[in-house]
């Protein structure tokens, strides 16, 4: 899950989105640019292209007549006989055409069809000329102009296709001097890049799980579309002048020119992904609070747990030492309640310092169960004995804290220790396992049970490793056998 709870991460998605949000809103740019690029690459043939217009032009009327401009920017090219017929050699060769059309579709042509005037509706005294072509050609009032003609439609006058020549003189369109597509491009990718960075960092700033509310989330969308629509007036855009184009800002157009539906249209694509952006980003907030909030209380859970579990060994531990003490004392062995005390004293300091850990290294825990051990010797001198043998190499890995404590405690506990029947208790490694076994001699009168050791012992295992330990309890031998951790540096 993506990770929210630092300034740098969010300014790092912030930035990402801004990226995707840029190329969407800019997703025609792109594709125009690769539609140029094909373009060039075709190599079209410009030669060939303009001799078939050519071409089609030798079939047209031209006209010939002086312009009048309205004040309305429209105009009409009036002459008393204006109309210029095609050569009679190619109104021949249009009549053969059309014969040749006919024969192929299976009609006859009809000898008056053949005679009948198809200028008639081209003939006029007036002919229309709209603003854009006005305006490309850079044409004035008064000026004589000669052009190709568009046929009429129904009653209407003919219209303008292309002027041709302008008071005797041949004309051509005005070049523009638009800016470069990649500099446009470029000012574009900008602009809206910082737009999108800036609408999304106000969805985000400072906003944690705290404070995400349904109230704070709405005034942050207010502020988002205030601060987006400010940003229209300064959305770079090409004006196009009398005879040029330059990239310049909406503002600074005329204010008929104000309302670009392209420039709206990218609005409301970073509007509603920067609203969008703004609602996913507080749900993942959300969403990683709860986690948070279920992790700490799961780990309180195990502490308190844990300490509960460990606080029930202690007591135990500490009332059976006692009772080994006061059997000193009433036998008045001072020595041996002197090396007792030593002893108890070792595995009490070892107790206290790993009371709050819940691991120790195998080193550490055969150091203590050696200490532990003479404290039983102290009782059962020459009867009980300890056989250890540790792998050097496993040293290191761990196992839960004061494990070997109850296991110890329930040998010594259960089973009948004298001279003739001494008990040897076997701590070994086995592969990666730790072997803890000891021969079965259940004493004649069996103490009482409390249920702590060996279920305490589970427990604690299941909540700081998640793993359990095996027990083999035979007629002769109990045997437990525990998965040693391998260390987390290793």
């Amino acid at each position: 899950m993506l990770k929210l709870n630092t300034r740098h991460s969010t300014l790092i998605a912030n930035v990402l989105a801004a990226i995707v949000l840029t190329l969407i809103v800019n997703f025609s740019y792109i594709i125009s640019m690769i539609v140029d690029e094909r373009e060039r690459d075709r190599g079209r043939d410009r030669e060939t292209f303009r001799q078939e217009q050519e071409e089609r032009e030798r079939y047209r009327p031209r006209f010939l007549g002086t312009l009048h401009i309205s004040k309305d920017g429209y105009g009409y090219l009036v002459a008393e006989d204006g109309l210029i017929l095609p050569s009679e050699e190619v109104q021949q060769e249009m009549l053969e055409r059309e014969r040749e059309r006919r024969r192929e579709d299976g009609e006859q042509m009809e000898p008056q069809a053949e005679n009948e005037d198809r200028w008639q509706s081209w003939r006029t005294d007036s002919v229309f000329v709209n603003q854009q072509t006005i305006f490309i050609f850079n044409l004035q009032d008064g000026d004589q102009i000669l052009g190709l003609l568009n046929r009429p439609r129904g009653q209407a006058n003919p219209s303008l296709d292309r002027p041709l020549e302008r008071n005797g003189e041949e004309i051509a369109p005005v070049i523009y001097d638009r800016p470069n597509r990649n500099e446009e491009f470029v000012v574009q990718l900008l602009f809206y890049f910082c737009l999108s960075l800036i609408a999304l960092t106000i969805m985000t700033f400072r906003f944690d799980a705290k404070n995400f509310t349904v109230r704070r989330y709405t005034l942050r969308c207010i502020i988002a579309l205030l601060v987006i629509s400010s940003f229209y007036f300064f959305t770079p855009v090409v004006d196009w002048g009398r005879h040029s184009a330059e990239i310049t800002m909406i503002m600074r157009l005329d204010h008929d020119h104000w309302l670009d539906w392209m420039t709206v249209y990218k609005y409301l694509v970073v509007i509603i992904v920067t609203l969008l952006y703004g609602r996913i980003y507080g749900m993942l907030l959300h969403q990683q609070k709860i986690q948070v909030e279920n992790e700490h209380l799961r780990t309180e859970n195990l502490q308190t747990r844990y300490n509960m579990l460990l606080g029930q060994i202690s007591p135990h531990f500490f009332f059976n030492s006692l009772n080994s003490l006061s059997m000193l004392v009433r036998e008045q062995n001072e020595d041996k309640a002197l090396a007792y005390i030593d002893q108890l004293s070792y595995t009490f300091r070892y107790i206290i310092q790993n009371g709050q850990n819940t691991l120790s290294t195998l080193e550490e825990e055969i150091e203590f169960a050696r200490a532990y051990g003479e404290l039983f010797k102290v009782r059962y001198a020459d009867k009980l004995f300890f056989d250890i043998e540790i792998n050097p190499e496993l040293n290191a890995w761990t196992l839960p804290a004061l494990t070997l404590q109850p296991l110890i405690g329930n040998a010594v506990k259960h089973n009948t220790i004298t001279r003739k029947l001494p008990l040897h208790v076997s701590i070994r490694t086995e592969g990666t396992m730790l072997v803890v076994s000891n021969r079965k001699a259940p004493k004649i009168e069996t103490e009482p049970s409390t249920g702590i050791g060996l279920g305490n012992l589970r427990n604690r295992w299941m909540l700081i490793t998640g793993q359990t330990f095996e027990i083999v309890d035979t007629e002769k031998e109990f045997t437990i056998l525990l998965p040693l951790q391998k260390p987390a540096n290793s």
